[in-house]
């Protein structure tokens, strides 16, 4: 017998949660270095600090009207610009040292510039709800961050691996070298693609094909990750380290769903400096014309100073900046909270302009669950009813993991059928179980298994008849095992079961009226039109190679816009060619979710008229901060240029105009 022992991993190689950790990009709050008591004091970090401040600056308001409390006003006002002023007066040094002015300069030459004209309180003002709009946006960052970083792991964090001597280990994945070899046992979860080096089984590709049909893998042949080993151990040789690993590439996914950002803000990003170069230097030109173009003095209420430093403040478009990152990172927040992984804001912008939504069939409208739907007799002689017949096949499967036999052993329970006595019990990996069974004082041979591993066993008649009928069945999209007692076989027939709710959800896309549905699919034209009339889909496409699959979804795409739902590896060119390619999660391939633009991380389909209007409402707030921002910038500049508008008045409008874009965003947080 094998011993199994766990040795300690290198101190060499950093623990897998720091590489998650540091390779998120999270907020310091998460960093896996701190107590669950600090953790919780640095939460949200900032926020508590503008909130402080913005106390502070109220006492100090108060305070500023008596004489006897002045001195203690600009004390307290000193700790305000401490904790809202010099955490942008160092991110602003930084950025003028790397020749960067953009609008968080702005802002803080704004805010202390008003010291020097004896407006500190408008500074502290401004500081504190610059302050308050920024933690917001950070707030809703690490919100998104947090819920992304929170996703269930696709694959295996451990590994049994075989040292020299033939004893088992149990190591880490991200331990594990190209050439290693480890076991995987019945039932479990292949951790690293290999080539297998000893035994055989059938595996159960659904992970990666979204096909129910397991395949027999022996000596020589590939084994993908992800896929579960059904009956017999198997040793692989790894032949791909888990740098290619799904937990691996959902790692970059978030990455890319934090950096992708859509076109509209890429271009306010790229203008951001500009702008706010040209605001500084027209301020400093109004400043230095004005007592001789207006005739007014340089300082004072009512000074070219200070007019200049209330169009600074007003003109800056911190409510334009932050209007649109806040509302995608809401967005993208409330749909990893639904399991819903976005590749950024550029998939919302395009899933809002798609006017088609097709699926793929097998694994995603169906969940690879097979269901018995029907029990033939082959031949004229017929000795045993279906409930003997049941009873047998339970007895030969209940041990099992194999999808048949779970539909088997589901069929056995729901008509309440015991089980046989099997002597003699044989699993043959890869063909079938056999044995022997009592019936009517005498024992008999029972083999179930697939349709080809009998085919010696039946007379020509029989088999004729048997191949006739397994064609036909095949042909209405349904699997088939065969069972054998004596010289008697029984047909079980076996179709993939719709996902949950699933009519519901397509019923509900179709009454919105907003999309048109159809399905793409591999499968007999029978066997889709079986599904296509369940779910109600009018239209759908049959019989497609991935290459046929591949020209529909290029020409619907290019002519209305595209949602492509798929999970296998077939799927994956469509899925990329597509406007907005969308994945299974749990069942879907590597090569899916790479091409994929948005991942079901639970297959939760039913969210799918969830996600295409949340898509839409994103776009509506996205325009209405637009106007917001725009409206904000336009309402306080001019006035306050013409001295309409105090330096005051100028601050609460124009941080006010950032924090009402900010909550409107918000309300994507909603579900």
């Amino acid at each position: 017998m094998r011993e199994t022992i766990a040795i300690p991993r290198s101190p060499h190689i950093k623990p897998t949660v720091f590489n998650e950790f540091f390779g998120l990009g999270l907020d310091e709050s998460a960093s896996p270095f701190l107590t669950p008591d600090s953790r919780a004091w640095a939460s949200n970090l900032t926020l508590r600090a503008s909130i402080l401040a913005a106390f502070l600056l109220v006492i100090a308001f108060s305070l500023s009207f008596h004489p006897t409390t002045l001195s203690l006003s600009y004390l307290i006002l000193v700790f305000v610009y401490f904790l809202a002023g010099i955490p942008s007066l160092i991110e602003s040094i930084e950025d003028l040292i790397s020749f960067d002015v953009n609008i968080d300069v702005l802002m803080t030459l704004a805010a202390f510039s008003s010291v020097l004209i004896g407006s500190s309180i408008e500074g502290g003002l401004l500081l504190v709800l610059f302050a308050l709009s920024g933690s917001i946006a950070d707030a809703v960052t690490a919100k998104a961050k947090g819920s992304l970083s929170h996703l269930n792991q696709l694959s295996p964090t451990k590994v049994t691996l075989l040292d020299d001597n033939g004893k088992l280990i149990e190591r880490a994945v991200n331990d594990i070298s190209i050439g290693t070899k480890i076991l995987v046992r019945a039932g479990e979860i292949v951790p690293l693609d290999g080539v297998v080096v000893e035994g055989i089984s059938s595996v159960n590709l659904v992970h990666l094909t979204g096909e129910s049909l397991p395949v027999m893998k022996q000596v020589g042949d590939d084994v993908p990750a992800g896929a579960r080993n059904l009956e017999g151990s198997i040793t692989l040789e790894v032949t791909h380290t888990s740098a290619d690993s799904t937990l691996t590439k959902i790692i970059q996914l978030v990455t890319q769903a934090q950096e992708a950002k859509p076109q509209l803000q890429r271009w306010f990003d790229t203008l951001s400096r500009g702008y706010a170069i040209t605001i500084i230097l027209l301020s400093f030109f109004f400043a230095l014309t004005f007592p001789f173009i207006l005739n007014i003095p340089y300082t004072g209420m009512e000074g070219a100073i200070y007019r200049a430093l209330a169009f600074l403040i007003a003109a800056s478009p911190c409510a334009l900046i932050i209007a649109l990152p806040i509302a995608y990172l809401s967005a993208i927040s409330a749909c990893a909270r639904k399991g819903i992984l976005l590749k950024g804001g550029t998939t919302l912008d395009a899933l809002a302009q798609c006017s088609i939504i097709a699926f793929d069939k097998t694994g995603t409208l169906t969940t690879g669950n097979l269901t018995c739907k029907q029990i033939q007799h082959i031949g004229s002689d017929r000795q045993w009813d279906e409930n003997e017949i049941v009873s047998i096949a339970y007895a030969l499967e209940r041990n099992a993991v194999h999808p048949i036999a779970r539909a088997i052993c589901d069929y056995a329970k729901d008509k309440e059928i015991s089980s046989a006595t099997v002597k003699d019990f044989k699993a043959i990996p890869g063909y079938g179980v056999e044995g022997y069974v009592s019936l009517n004082g005498k024992e008999e041979a029972v083999f179930m298994g697939r349709p080809d591993h009998i085919s010696e066993r039946l007379s020509k008649k029989q088999l004729k008849e048997l191949e006739t009928f397994v064609e036909e069945v095949r042909s209405q999209g349904s699997l088939v095992a065969v069972l054998l007692v004596g010289k008697e076989p029984y047909v079980f027939s076996f179709r993939d079961t719709l996902r949950p709710g699933l009519q519901s959800t397509i019923s509900r896309l179709k009454k919105l009226k907003s999309w048109k549905l159809l399905m793409l699919t591999g499968d007999h034209v029978n066997s889709a039109q079986r599904i296509a009339d369940e779910i109600g889909i009018d239209e759908f496409y049959a019989d497609l190679k991935p290459e046929n699959k591949l020209e529909h979804v290029s020409r619907l795409a290019q002519k209305e816009g595209l949602v492509m739902v798929g999970d296998g590896i077939n799927d994956a060119p469509a899925l990329a060619r597509a406007s907005v390619g969308i994945c299974m999660g749990k069942v879907g391939s590597g090569a899916a979710v790479d091409a994929a633009d948005v991942v079901l991380l639970q297959d939760n389909l039913e969210r799918m008229d969830w996600l295409m209007l949340k898509a839409r409402k994103t776009q509506q707030i996205v325009r209405e901060n637009l106007i917001i921002a725009a409206g904000a910038i336009l309402i306080a500049s001019l006035p306050a240029l013409a001295g309409w508008v105090p330096l005051w008045l100028a601050v609460v409008m124009h941080e006010g105009g950032t924090v009402l874009v900010g909550l409107n965003a918000l309300r994507l947080l909603r579900s």
